[in-house]
């Protein structure tokens, strides 16, 4: 386990980053938070580290967005919306999550069931007496 405090979007985006640069293909972390924490920003550092230019944004209506374009595919997941189980199967998760790409799932809570042993879990918290851009990072 490692815990990882950040005081700035910069510093959360940068260990997003080093995250991303350490990834391995077929490599799957689920991402766990309130809304607004930063989810969304530590994603676009993964995706920096994977070398993946192209905006990214919360795939909040789509489920999934794909990026190509870096040293391995990122697939970045937003389940929050998502009704049951078999909406995963619809979208072929199988594919994402044993594929030769980085899976990044936000909301992975909620779809634990059909999650691989081998997931780790990113859980961002905020703590407000620390200061507004506080967060602590936990990596399971």
């Amino acid at each position: 386990m490692l815990v990882k405090e950040t005081f700035s979007q910069e510093e959360t985006f940068q260990l997003g980053q080093a995250l991303g640069e350490q990834a391995r293909p077929g490599q799957i972390y689920t991402l766990v938070g309130d809304l607004g924490v930063g989810k969304t920003v530590l994603a676009q550092g993964i995706a920096k580290g994977l070398g993946i230019e192209e905006p990214i944004s919360s795939p909040t209506f789509t489920i999934v967005q794909e990026y190509e374009g870096g040293r391995m595919p990122f697939y970045h997941f937003d389940v929050y919306r998502i009704g049951d189980i078999e909406e995963m199967e619809e979208i072929g998760y199988e594919d994402y999550f044993y594929g030769q790409g980085l899976a990044l799932v936000e909301w992975g809570n909620q779809i634990a069931e059909i999650l691989p042993q081998h997931c780790q879990e990113i859980t961002i918290e905020k703590d407000l007496e620390k200061g507004f851009d506080y967060r602590r990072i936990t990596i399971r």
